[in-house]
């Protein structure tokens, strides 16, 4: 485990990712009530699916939406990441346009496509072209504050769309109850949270993270590959058991000690891909040191903002003994310049 120390001093930028993260509990209680005060429009239509449009910081929510409702939900669920919508998408769909901003290219020109297929639009954004399409034509529309990098913001984005199931009647798992727990829970373990996320960074500090998690969780393993990407300025990459051991574990025959996997790890993991995990492990530690990290919480839910919280830490405490600017995404802004002329 490398021994650096963390800095004992933070840039100005990283003081405000800091209390961006610090303050997630208090997120979720104020999404839930963003939601409460929002003036929706309710609708006897039965949809035949769910379709959440978004990318990055704004997207990954939708990914987390349907991992969660897996076990609650009659209906499919999927988390499109793209211009273009699947062909089933049609009026008996529900598309809900997650954009933080509301400029998101890909997520504008897809809800175009959905708007033309007629589908049943709902959106959260802080603004944007996608509030004016919204107002436009009266679809309902939560909006949430803005003025932060939207991987900052997942609490308020998700919270809404966790909501608007609810609120569509597409599945009900009491949402307000679970997430009033959620964040009782992540103040109750502040300090052993940060604690461990803390050990964690120093663990992979100078490697490449290898994140790994059970089916079901795999929105979970993405946003953490996501937040050490940007906020870290690390590369990382997630895998999901038990497909992973159908390929991927092969490859660990070539793995070494430059690459340091992460087991996240439930208690609601199915029975048998806990056992596959123990094997997993077994295999790995021939090649390098192997972390696990438990999550805590009664429900699947709870057990996941756990993680993004503690994860979401353990990007920060990497973004300092790295060096960099938590908040800087240049290349991202200069992708967005050149497609601008195009």
């Amino acid at each position: 485990m490398p021994s650096k120390s963390l800095p004992s001093q933070s840039s100005a930028k990283g003081e405000d990712m800091k209390e961006l993260i610090a303050a997630m509990p208090q997120q979720l209680a104020e999404a839930q009530r963003i939601f409460e005060s929002a003036q929706l429009t309710p609708t006897d239509q039965q949809f035949e699916n769910v379709v959440v449009v978004g990318l990055g910081g704004s997207g990954i929510g939708g990914t987390i939406l349907a991992d969660i409702m897996q076990k609650h939900c009659q209906k499919p669920i999927l988390s499109v990441k793209n211009y273009e919508l699947p062909a089933y998408v049609g009026d008996k769909s529900l598309v809900i346009a997650s954009s933080y901003s509301g400029n998101t290219e890909e997520t504008l020109m897809a809800i175009e496509e959905a708007q033309r297929r007629g589908a049943h639009i709902a959106a959260v954004t802080s603004g944007g072209k996608l509030r004016e399409m919204a107002v436009e034509n009266g679809w309902n529309c939560i909006l949430v504050p803005g003025g932060n990098p939207p991987r900052s913001m997942f609490a308020y984005s998700f919270v809404q769309l966790l909501n608007y199931i609810e609120f569509y009647g597409v599945a009900q798992i009491g949402v307000k109850e679970q997430l009033s727990a959620a964040a009782n829970l992540l103040e109750v373990e502040v300090d052993s949270i940060r604690t461990e996320a803390e050990d964690l960074a120093r663990y992979l500090h100078q490697r490449i993270p290898a994140i790994y998690v059970a089916d079901g969780y795999t929105g979970l393993a993405w946003r953490f590959r996501q937040q050490l990407n940007e906020n870290s300025k690390m590369l990382a990459w997630h895998g999901v058991i038990p497909e992973m051991n159908h390929n991927e574990l092969v490859g660990w025959a070539g793995g070494n000690n430059t690459i340091a996997p992460v087991f996240l790890r439930n208690k609601s993991d199915f029975d048998r891909n806990q056992t596959r995990i123990g094997i997993n492990e077994e295999i790995v530690q021939k090649h390098t040191t192997v972390r696990e990290v438990w999550s805590k919480g009664e429900t699947r839910l709870q057990e996941t903002l756990y993680l993004i919280h503690l994860t979401d830490w353990t990007s920060f405490y990497l973004s300092e003994l790295n060096g960099v600017d938590i908040e800087e995404i240049k290349v991202i802004e200069y992708l967005k310049s050149e497609l601008a002329k195009s």
